[in-house]
Parts: structure tokens; sequence; C-alpha cells
């Protein structure tokens, strides 16, 4: 391995290393990544908790409530993804998280007054839509490919973990402590959460001063060109119109609008379905509710293992495993939520909703890694337009459920609500199926970009790269005419004389070195592979025997 002179250690680092014993640093900025989204996703979920406890608020006034966060969710979706290409996208999710937390302290003594509530819940938003797309700008240098789907899972599973945990914990804390206490409990965890970021994760590996050198080499090696110092994205040169007019990006934008709608669903409704369809006291309901987010916590790790081991294998290429596991995991909840709304008993219900959620971890390995295959050096970017697409699912669901219960929360109403998901997720599965990719896309490879950027007629006039890389300062060997060539010409090889009786021919002369190839600066413009310039004869070889060839065939 190459050597390595690592970072300066921070005062702290010389009490504390930062590091967590039995993980390795990759595995570390996953774990933490998780935990981080269990705080944000808990911080939503208890929301929906809360709200049991009082029943004189008008269906129009807890839509705003709900759907509040979103609007600030999705206002910063895009510029989150070109600010977290930008700027360390570790410090930007960390700050993000902490900020949000700050900010829950708050809801709790403006709870009742419904203006003040519904901007704090449109600033946590706001903060929060950065969230996604600083994860994938993390995962850029964290995630070698063949682990992709493993560390970018384990980081996403910490959404379906925070409700899972949020709903037990907060009814228990609303019995307990009362109905105010989940939303100082998050802000407070999630402070302690963000000084504990700041210590442990790095922006990249080469930034990190305790890493195993041997883990270092693994990352930066088997990333290779994702890595390497092009210009960052930002508004200017980041293909907007691209985006919107290639099928596989589309086929995330829907995939993401589909698993939205659901998930966001569950997170606000879950609870108050079961209350009032099947009258479930609030202590049964959160901790039996729990128990299909617990089952999808463990299946989206376990499914990101499984799509790698399914590409290292060779079983299957990135496109199947793709297309497999979203379409599965959709198919399948879709089919239990139908099973779910003509259910009649509450066992019934869970269980088809448990079965359900389950399987739709699976789709986390589908298209929420997608990203990262087809434009890794834009996933920041175009995770911020795919999840800002998919938090409109979230800004309208609640204004629908509403619109469809209409006052009448009764098991009928609520069944039109799960047969309008499982339709929304079977339109995904199509679309997705037809149009989805796992290949890296032509105008997200850097290095294509870098081979069209000084050929000015490449559009126009479009030339077949020889084989040699050198442009016009490198010399054919292959005995044809090179023109153009700035070395001398290897001499013909000496003729023998006959040799005298008793003497000892002569030995032939060693064969002619091949010139040595000068080098080229990289910043020559002759370097391209497609420049047609590279094909014209410059100037063509002496010929004349005056002043040129051997002394055995020159003319005096």
């Amino acid at each position: 391995m190459p050597d390595y002179d690592p970072p300066p250690l921070r005062p702290i680092d010389h009490y504390l290393r930062p590091e967590c014993p039995c993980l390795s640093k990759r595995a570390t900025v996953a774990l933490f990544s998780c935990l981080g989204f269990i705080i944000m996703f808990g911080m939503r979920t208890s929301m929906g908790v809360v709200k049991l406890q009082f029943e004189n608020q008008t269906n129009e006034t807890s839509a705003a409530v709900d759907s509040a966060i979103f609007w600030g969710y999705f206002i910063t979706q895009i510029p989150g993804g070109l600010i977290a290409a930008a700027y360390p996208a570790n410090k930007l999710f960390g700050l993000a998280i902490g900020t949000s937390s700050f900010l829950n302290l708050f809801v709790a003594p403006f709870y009742k007054d419904r203006q003040i509530l519904i901007i704090i819940k449109v600033m946590q938003g706001l903060v929060e839509g950065v969230t996604y797309p600083a994860c994938h700008g993390i995962m850029r240098y964290w995630a070698p490919p063949l682990e992709r789907s493993k560390l970018a899972t384990l980081a996403f599973s910490g959404c379906y973990a925070g409700v899972m945990f949020s709903m037990p914990i907060s009814s228990e804390l609303v019995k307990r402590l009362g109905p105010m206490s989940p939303f100082y409990f998050y802000g407070v965890v999630g402070l302690m959460w963000y000084l504990a970021w700041l210590w442990l994760v790095f922006e990249k590996p080469a930034y990190h001063p305790v890493i195993d050198r041997s883990e270092l080499y693994y990352i930066e090696n088997s990333l290779g060109h994702a890595t390497e110092n092009y210009v960052s994205p930002n508004l200017a040169n980041t293909p907007w119109k691209t985006f919107f007019t290639s099928m596989p990006c589309y086929a995330i934008f829907v995939a993401n609008f589909c698993r939205s709608w659901n998930f966001y669903l569950l997170v606000l409704f879950q609870a108050t379905y079961f209350k009032n369809a099947y009258h479930v006291d609030i202590e049964e309901n959160g901790f039996l509710g729990a128990l299909p987010h617990f089952l999808m916590t463990i299946i989206v790790p376990s499914g990101g293992i499984l799509a790698d081991r399914l590409r290292k294998k060779g079983l299957l290429n990135t496109t199947q495993v793709r297309k497999l596991f979203n379409c599965g995991g959709f198919g399948m909840e879709a089919t239990f939520f139908l099973i779910m709304a003509f259910s009649d008993t509450y066992v019934e219900g869970m269980a088809a909703l448990t079965i359900g959620v389950a399987f739709s971890g699976f789709a986390i390995s589908g298209f929420n890694v997608n990203h990262l295959d087809i434009a890794p050096r834009y996933a920041s970017i175009l995770m911020g337009v795919s999840n800002g697409i998919g938090t409109i699912a979230g800004c309208i669901c609640p204004y629908v459920v509403h619109l469809i219960t209409n006052e009448d929360e009764s098991r009928k109403q609520w069944r039109y609500v799960f047969i309008l998901s499982a339709l929304i997720h079977y339109a995904g599965i199509i679309f997705y199926g037809f149009f989805a990719s796992g290949e890296l896309q032509d105008w997200a490879d850097p290095r294509a970009a870098e081979d069209k950027q000084w050929n000015q007629l490449n559009e126009a006039m479009p030339v077949k790269a020889p084989n040699q890389n050198n442009g016009l300062l490198e010399r054919q060997l292959s005995g044809k005419l090179n023109y153009g060539s700035v070395d001398t010409p290897a001499p013909p090889p000496r003729p023998q004389l006959p040799a005298a009786p008793g003497r000892v021919p002569p030995e032939a002369p060693p064969p002619a070195q091949p010139p040595s190839v000068p080098f080229v600066p990289s910043g020559n413009p002759f370097l391209s592979g497609n420049n047609p310039f590279r094909q014209e004869q410059v100037q063509p070889q002496a010929q004349d025997t005056y002043m040129h060839g051997t002394v055995y065939d020159r003319t005096y």
C-alpha cells in the first residue's frame, strides 16, 4: 500500500479517539447516519401519537399541521442537493438534524397556538430537507461500489427504525409524563447525537486522523474516478435538462413518490386508523403499531446485503437487482394493503400491515440506492430532486385522507384510503419495471466529459480515437511513416563486409532501440481521443540522401 500521512489529531482526539470499538470507520458513518434518521423520523411520528390526546381540532386544522413540515421539506430538497455537492456533506447532515432537534424543544410550549406551531414545523422541514441529499453526498466518498447497497440501506433504515421506536416511546412518555414530553425527549437526544456526530464523522476517509491504512486504501482504490477532483456540480454545470429527459431518472422519481405516499400515510395516520377503526387504546396502539416498522428496520439492511451479494457473485447485474427488489417490495406491500383494507378484525389488519410493510423494506435496495448507480457525480442533487418529488406526496396525502374520511372515520372510509395507496404502488411497479437502469449514464460519467472538453468539433465531426494516447508526439513503431514526428528516425542496419581470411567477422551492431516517448503535459489539447486533427499529416519525412540517412547511403 502507498505511504499515507494522516491528518493531525484534534485536541479532543488526544483524550478520546474518534472511533467505535469493533466497527470500521465506514460502518461508523453509516450507523450514525442511521441514528440521525431515527431521531428525525421519531420527531415526526411523535406528532401523530400526541394529537390523539386532543380531539377538539377540525380536519382542516389537523391537515395543515400534518403537512406543514413537508412544505418546508420540499423547498430545500434541490438547494440541499447543490449545497451538499459544494460543501462538506457530513457537516450539512449533522447541522440539519441538530437544528431540527433544537426547534423541536419549542413545539411543546406553542402546541396550542396553531399559527406558531405551523411556522415551527415549516422551519423544521426547511432544515431537514437537506438530510437525504447530504446522506448521498456522504456515501459518495465512504461507500465502496460493492458495499453501496449495504451501507446506504443501513443509513436509510433509520427512517423506519425511527417510526418503530417512536410509537412505543411516545406512547409511554405521554402516559407517564404528559402529552408534551415526547417533544422535549427528542429535542435533547438530538442535540446529544449532534455532538457525537461532530466527533466521529469526517467528510472523506483521507480526512480521518485514525483510519486504518488498509481501509483507506480499499475505499479510495475501489471508488477510483468517483472521487477525483473534478469540478463540483453547481447550478450552472448540472445537467438539469437531462434529469427531466432521462427515463432512468423518471423511474426513480415515480418510485420515490409512490413509496413516500405509503410511508407518510403510515407515519401520520397509522395510530389514528387503528384507534378509529378498531377502537384500540393508545398504549396497545403504540407497541403493536411498532411491529411492522421493526420488521422493516431489519429487512432494509438485510436486503442491502443480499442485493450486494447477488451483484458480487454475478448472479444478477445491477439493473436486474434494482428492478427485482423494488418491484417485488412494492408489489407485496400493495397486495397486503388490499388485504388490510378488507380486514374485519384488529388482528387481521395488523397482520396484513406487518407483512406488507416488512416486504416493502426490499424496495429501499431498489430506487433509493439507484441514484448512486446511474449518476454518482450528481447523486446528492438527483436525490434532492427525487426526494422533492416524493415530498409532494407528503404534502397532499393529509388533505386527500381528510377529504376521503370527511368527518366519517369509519372502517369503510379508511378502506378507500388503503385501496388508493395500493393502486399507487401498482402504478409505480409498472413504470419502474420498464424504465429503471442500474448502469452509469453517459451524461454522468466524468471521464466522458473530460474527453469532450477540448474537442469543439466532436458533435459535427466525430472521429474514432486511434490506438495511441499521446497525440501527435507519439511514434508509431509499426514501420509505417509517421508524419509530424519530432524524433530522429532510426538508422537502417549497417551492411556486413566480407570477412578476410583468418579474421573474425565483426559482431553485428545491437538493434536500434526505439526512441523514448516524449512526456506530454496533461493540459495538451491534442490528448483527446476524439480530436480530428490527430489524423492530419503535418509534414512528410525527408527522403533526400544528401544530408539524411547513414554514412553508408549518403551522397557527397
